[in-house]
């Protein structure tokens, strides 16, 4: 499982016109599910997000979570994480897991961090979505689960 955290002052989410997600202050959370993940991965990956101290303290120093700063995630599937590039001009999505076995790890990412207390909004699966965002700092921040 591999995750993109982009720290936001503001992101959205829309599919087909109509807003599906939207959060103030947080994450933005591109998820990529590949074929041996498993759900103790999605709830690792969910505590490590929520508990990465990556948003300023009082001295401007990157020293609390998004759960410090009342923050909320918004958490959009993205198979094109686990695009490959090395060969030819077209990416390879051959390392990406297959939709019926990632919606259920996308969903139970999603679950992990809610019960975590951190609010979250999402994308809808497989749609394709139009993302918008305010970057802060700009923060960003590739997670991979470890391997086994």
């Amino acid at each position: 499982m591999r995750a993109v955290l982009q720290r936001v002052r503001r992101a959205k989410v829309t599919v087909a016109d109509t807003v599906t997600g939207e959060i103030a202050v947080g994450w933005l959370v591109l998820l990529g599910v590949g074929p041996a993940d498993t759900p103790k991965h999605a709830a690792w990956l969910a505590d490590k997000g929520a508990n990465l101290r990556a948003f300023a303290d009082s001295d401007g120093k990157m020293n609390l979570s998004v759960l410090d700063v009342s923050g909320s995630v918004l958490v959009v599937s993205q198979f094109t994480l686990y695009g490959d590039c090395l060969k030819g001009r077209r990416p390879s999505f051959t390392g990406a897991a297959q939709p019926a076995a990632a919606e259920p790890l996308y969903e139970a990412f999603v679950a992990a961090l809610k019960m975590l207390g951190v609010p979250v909004a999402t994308g809808k699966f497989a749609a394709d979505m139009q993302v918008e965002l305010i970057n802060d700092g700009p923060v960003t921040f590739v997670l991979d689960v470890p391997e086994k």
